[in-house]
């Protein structure tokens, strides 16, 4: 059965450091405690650890009425599931902007239409096997620390973590179209 909820990608991080598996997140063993306290906030940083491909969204930005106090002469109400803020796009193309708060800050005309690339917290139903695989190698360092109170398994884990996580950048990379190299300027030197 695919790890598809957050009891059983704790469990499966509990198996990892040779531990039971959860039945819930409120059955009182010190397991459960942990993975209640700590998972959403594992979850949400290995989510905003890289653009993922499938926890990116765009949506059109609302612009508010009060304009901000310095610096910027436009105030855009972000997306209520944004975690992280990847791009800002007038017509395709990048602007300046700053993030304050659950807004963005901006030099935009009344007219121009904001488009916000960001990640958003996606289900544990959506991700990919190679990202579920990292974030219970990320829980399973911190039960070998709280659980099993093993400082060596707690190292093992976090390299294991940190190897499945560039594993699953990797992967995740791969799901757009390849960009061409620019060789001009390295043909022109070679050329002089």
């Amino acid at each position: 059965m695919p790890a598809n909820t957050p009891i059983k990608i704790c469990s499966r991080a509990l198996i990892l450091i040779g531990d039971e598996p959860l039945s819930s997140f409120a059955d009182g063993t010190v397991a459960s405690d942990v993975a209640d306290a700590m998972y959403e906030d594992i979850a949400r940083a290995c989510l905003v650890n890289t653009r993922w491909r499938f926890a990116t969204k765009q949506e059109q930005l609302s612009r508010l009425a009060s304009a901000p106090t310095g610096r910027f002469d436009a105030a855009y109400q972000l997306p209520s599931d944004s975690l992280m803020v990847n791009a800002v796009t007038v017509n395709d193309h990048p602007i300046v902007y700053d993030i304050y708060s659950d807004k963005v800050f901006c030099d935009a005309s009344e007219n121009e239409t904001l488009i916000a690339d960001y990640i958003y917290r996606a289900d544990e139903a959506d991700w990919p096997p190679y990202f579920t695989i990292a974030v219970e190698y990320a829980m399973a360092v911190v039960f070998a620390t709280s659980v099993a109170r093993d400082s060596s398994m707690s190292q093992l884990m976090e390299r294991r973590a940190a190897v499945q996580m560039m594993q699953a950048r990797r992967l995740d990379a791969q799901q757009q179209t390849t960009r061409k190299l620019n060789t001009s300027r390295f043909i022109a030197q070679r050329l002089s």
